[in-house]
């Protein structure tokens, strides 16, 4: 399944004075949600990195719609896009209680290699995964 959601509950420290969440505190529920997607499909992001691989962000498109509040209950719903030899691309929207979107999202990521810092193509068992997906 290309698709995977995840419910997050909206934080004090999350929100600025007017209880509103802070732009920059969407990032974190979308990385809940890229981390929850892989691990959904059998890949932990601590294994990645423990047998030497990075996935980090090298694009990321956000826009806000509506303004999600303290203690909101938000789904956050991660969908894989693509994939190349070394990206991987996914589309992120957050919705609220009642059903209404409030922000979306695009990001790319790139597998690296963390001696070299330099792109690599993933192990062989999420390239297939991978293009299963994309197929």
């Amino acid at each position: 399944m290309k698709n995977h959601q995840i419910e997050v509950r909206v934080r004090y420290s999350e929100t600025d004075q007017m209880g509103v969440v802070y732009h920059g505190s969407y990032i974190p529920y979308f990385e809940i949600g890229r981390v929850e997607w892989l691990r959904n499909k059998g890949i932990s992001y601590k294994s990645l990195e423990e047998s030497g691989i990075a996935l980090p962000i090298v694009s990321m498109t956000i826009n806000y719609k509506k303004p999600a509040r303290y203690d909101d209950l938000l789904t956050v719903k991660t969908k894989f896009k693509k994939h190349s030899s070394v990206k991987i691309e996914f589309d992120c929207e957050i919705w609220s209680k009642e059903k209404e979107l409030l922000t979306t999202a695009a990001f790319i990521l790139v597998f690296v290699d963390l001696k070299t810092g330099r792109p690599i193509t993933p192990p062989d068992h999420i390239k297939v995964l991978l293009e299963e997906m994309q197929g």
